[in-house]
């Protein structure tokens, strides 16, 4: 049978013993502690192009960065400010990335949440409560979400309304409604039995009833977009596609390729 224990809670701010580079180091040495999935370490205290350092920086296999700031004690204005602009900067720097800006605080204030929450409108931001217990002489640190990044959906995702082929035929034109049948057609002798549904913004594809949008269409008047879903960028995609002349670009926030064909 389980035994219960008392655990004291400690203020890492006012603790002589615990440093914010202790913290970054537990965090950098193992970050699936912050509860965001399987991240890989890159960098500590990254050296900002016009000053600062970044806290840590973390990167998942599907191409987002996550630009973290540590602050012990409660939030405060400062402290929120550093970590939008160090998102800022990494994500101009590197472009080919997605990239979400992370708050970790002892405290997130009610007044500073809701600063925080009109950033995450258009910043994708997490905000994690870091809080800390002491049992005999060790320290347990629990990270908790206080905020989350908002999750855009795409076209795909949401339950358009459904129109026809018709509509298809005047939105784009017969011929480019016959090539997406080329190209569907193709696609079926590895997917298996699917069909296509006309919605008011995109072409996509269900099986028995259900969107399974992993590819979908939207035909224009004189070319094609055409949007695959791979999960991740991979470099034999990318080479296939430059190599039969397309007009390719990998998507990070959508996991998708995003391939244009004029005809």
């Amino acid at each position: 049978m389980a035994n219960f224990i008392k655990m004291e809670k400690l203020s890492l701010k006012n603790n002589p013993l615990v440093k914010e580079d202790l913290i970054q180091s537990f965090i950098f040495s193992d970050p699936t502690v912050l509860g965001l999935g399987d991240l890989t370490p890159i960098q500590r205290e990254k050296v900002q192009p016009y000053g600062g350092r970044l806290d840590i920086l973390l990167a998942d296999d599907n191409g987002t960065r996550y630009e973290v700031e540590i602050q012990l004690g409660a939030t405060d204005p400062s402290h929120i400010i550093r970590t939008v602009e160090y998102w800022d900067t990494e994500r101009k720097r590197y472009p080919q990335y997605d990239h979400c800006a992370v708050i970790v605080a002892e405290e997130i204030t009610g007044r500073f949440m809701n600063v925080i929450s009109l950033f995450n409108g258009n910043i994708p931001l997490i905000a994690l409560q870091l809080s800390a217990y002491k049992s005999g002489d060790d320290i347990m640190l629990t990270f908790t979400k206080v905020i989350d990044r908002v999750s855009y959906a795409t076209d795909e995702e949401d339950d358009f309304e459904v129109t026809d082929r018709n509509y298809w035929n005047s939105k784009s034109t017969p011929k480019m409604l016959k090539l997406v049948d080329q190209i569907f057609e193709s696609a079926k002798d590895y997917m298996g039995d699917y069909e296509l549904k006309y919605n008011k913004f995109y072409i996509g594809i269900t099986k028995d009833g259900v969107a399974k949008n992993f590819i979908s269409f939207k035909p224009k008047k004189a070319f094609i977009y055409l949007n695959i879903k791979t999960g991740e960028e991979k470099s034999e995609f990318t080479e296939a596609f430059e190599n039969a002349g397309l007009d390719v670009s990998f998507v990070p926030r959508n996991r998708m390729y995003a391939v244009k064909r004029a005809y």
